[in-house]
């Protein structure tokens, strides 16, 4: 049983007719300064409705004090104590009224119950109990004094507005099962070393809309392989079902018809890992392995996504959204940025008032689990096949951006996959005129990924996906189009548009890296070396504080033609020199820089100095770069 817990509504958590009871195969209270103010931080942080985390709990059967039934803490522990260690702070300095119910005890910890139960009068005054120090739990008073920090120094707090943050936070009681073995299941999450995230809470609430067994284990084998971002989802499926799901050569299209999985229903998990003790013992036989690794290499992956799974879940659900053609009342669509701590939020908001045509998707639960597994499926399909990675191989340790696709040679028990350059093609073209598409492709998805930094505002792979799902493989050669188009559109309306070249440091990075898109593509065996990196920070050329004695102070320096887009290492490098001296001590830095910094530091090589850059150089520079930004957006939008 899952249950929402508001950590402050009318009363707090431990108001509330529960006591929580931390076993004595749990390790004492042990959460350090870096958990406890990052819990703070989360908090108050928070906009809305925020999910804080999962508690698994077992109810100690015939244990009731009075009308409070015990429930012995199985995971989740060390927040909340920290939880109930602060709602006694705010009582403390004044922000909450009343008291705190004394509902958290330790079995067989008698210091950290001593401390719980005196905790009002420690925070009052400590030296209160300076005869009993012995018995006082250091761990506790440790947290108690981190939390005064928090509030008290530095950037203090402000106590009211946390409280109605707090007002906010939720908590998911999950009660295992009666008759549960406890010690081996907190062995177990004890090895995971994890909290139960978001996503396993909502897995287990989508299964439970579905009221057939077959069906809910069909829907945990595809959420299972959809949730490994390692690799390709293909490879994550027993090789039987995979094949049903994906064809003989394992690269089908999965179907979005829930009546073509019959046969997937009916078989178990892992049920063709069934292998003979006579074919074990063959010379030829080998253990199938995932893409997910590298051969010989147990921990480096050979493919890695570029977000998680809790990310590719929000991205999936407005694709889901714009499938299916679900209309919201406006105050209730999705926010805007792309947050996993709001992804039961945004699952919850969506299935209260979503509506699909004159059915709202409450009402049909159990539909929406099938349609949306489907499309998770289909969605995590496309995303493997068309969306970048980051390729590992050899010793490589730094990767490559990748656009590939899963390809199979041999066949029957022979069959073997292997990775081919994804093919944008139309139909019956040569794979010459194709191939350099998908280099566009890759390059143009990469600009937008070092772009675009935070999985937040990742917004683009939402796009690419809706359009994948909207156009059929005949009209998928276009997706290096429609991902340029998404790059011109943020330029255009956060810069061109803006009419106001003089942003300097504010400059967007997609303005920087779409204008090396289009110098690269304009030149790609000059620019043959160039690959996209994540230079996160905006220089300005001609120094803004030029070193005392060198050159004259100049105050167009935040003009476009002026700023280029390096990484922070670069940037402490070349601090106020002016740009000669930038050339003549970091030449080979700037020639294995963004494109528009080579162009800046041949100017410079040429002959330009300081001075005729400030005063023409970079005027022209400026206008030959806006000019190229102009024209190719102007043809891609209109």
């Amino acid at each position: 049983m899952i249950q929402e817990l508001r950590i402050l509504d009318k009363e707090t958590l431990f108001d509330t007719e529960a006591h929580y009871v931390i076993p004595r195969y749990q390790r004492a209270y042990a959460w350090e300064d870096k958990e406890i103010v990052q819990l703070i931080d989360d908090i108050n942080d928070s906009t809305g409705d925020y999910y804080i985390g999962s508690l698994v709990v077992a109810k100690v059967k015939g244990k009731v004090k009075g009308k409070v039934e015990t429930y012995e803490v199985v995971d989740g522990q060390q927040r909340l104590t920290t939880l109930y260690l602060l709602l006694h702070y705010l009582v403390s300095y004044g922000g909450l009224e009343g008291e705190v119910g004394k509902t958290l005890s330790f079995d067989c910890r008698p210091n950290s119950n001593y401390t719980l139960t005196h905790i009002q009068g420690l925070l009052l005054d400590r030296n209160s109990l300076a005869d009993n120090e012995d018995r006082l739990e250091q761990s506790i008073m440790n947290g108690l004094k981190v939390i005064d920090q928090k509030f008290t120094t530095g950037d203090a707090i402000d106590v009211a507005a946390f409280i109605e943050r707090l007002k906010s936070v939720i908590l998911y009681r999950i009660e295992v099962p009666e008759h549960t073995d406890l010690n081996r299941y907190f062995e177990i999450m004890n090895t995971r070393g994890e909290q139960l995230e978001q996503h396993d809470i909502l897995k287990a609430q989508l299964m439970g809309y579905l009221s057939n067994r077959c069906e809910q284990e069909f829907f945990a084998r595809v959420w299972d392989a959809c949730s490994d971002m390692t690799g390709y989802v293909q490879m994550h499926f027993a090789k039987e079902e995979r094949e049903k799901i994906f064809g003989s050569g394992w690269n089908n299209e999965p179907s979005d018809d829930w009546n073509d999985y019959k046969v997937c229903l009916a078989m178990e998990q892992g049920e063709d890992h069934k292998v003979s003790i006579m074919s074990i013992i063959e010379p030829s036989f080998e253990v199938e392995v995932s893409d997910g690794k590298l051969e010989g290499d147990k921990t480096k992956v050979r493919f890695e996504s570029i977000i998680g799974f809790p990310h590719f879940l929000l991205h999936v659900l407005r694709v889901f959204l714009s499938v299916e053609g679900v209309s919201m009342d406006k105050e209730k669509e999705l926010g805007s940025l792309l947050d996993d701590k709001c992804l039961l939020e945004d699952f919850d908001r969506t299935i209260e008032y979503g509506q699909i045509g004159a059915t709202s998707i409450k009402d049909e639960k159990e539909e929406f689990a099938r349609k949306f597994i489907l499309i998770l499926l289909h969605a995590r399909f496309l995303f493997d096949q068309f969306i970048i990675k980051r390729e590992y191989a050899g010793d490589d340790q730094d990767g490559r951006w990748s656009l590939k696709e899963l390809c199979t040679s041999g066949a029957w028990s022979a069959k073997k996959p292997y990775y081919a350059n994804t093919r944008l093609r139309y139909e019956n073209e040569w794979e010459k005129t194709y191939a350099p598409r998908n280099k566009e492709c890759l390059m143009i998805q990469s600009a937008l990924r070092v772009s675009y930094t935070s999985p937040k505002v990742m917004h683009w792979i939402t796009e690419l996906l809706e359009w994948l799902f909207n156009n059929n493989e005949t009209e998928r050669y276009k997706l290096t189009d429609e991902a340029e188009r998404i790059a011109a559109e943020a330029v255009k309306d956060n810069f061109l548009d803006l009419g106001n070249y003089e942003l300097g440091v504010q400059t967007p990075h997609v303005v920087f890296n779409y204008l090396d898109y289009l110098l690269w593509k304009e030149d790609k065996e000059r620019y043959e070396d160039f690959v996209f990196e994540f230079r996160n920070s905006v220089e300005h050329w001609y120094p803004q504080h030029p070193s005392e004695g060198t050159i004259e102070v100049w105050d167009r320096v935040d003009t476009f033609g002026n700023l280029c887009i390096i990484s922070r290492s670069v940037n402490s490098k070349f601090s106020n020199l002016s740009p000669g001296s930038k050339m003549m001590s970091f030449e080979r830095m700037v020639q294995r820089g963004s494109l528009k910094l080579r162009i800046m530091g041949n100017i410079i090589k040429e002959g330009c100095s300081s001075q005729y850059w400030a005063e023409q150089a970079c005027r022209k520079h400026e206008e030959e770069m806006l000019e190229l930004l102009k024209k190719r957006t102007e043809e891609l939008l209109g």
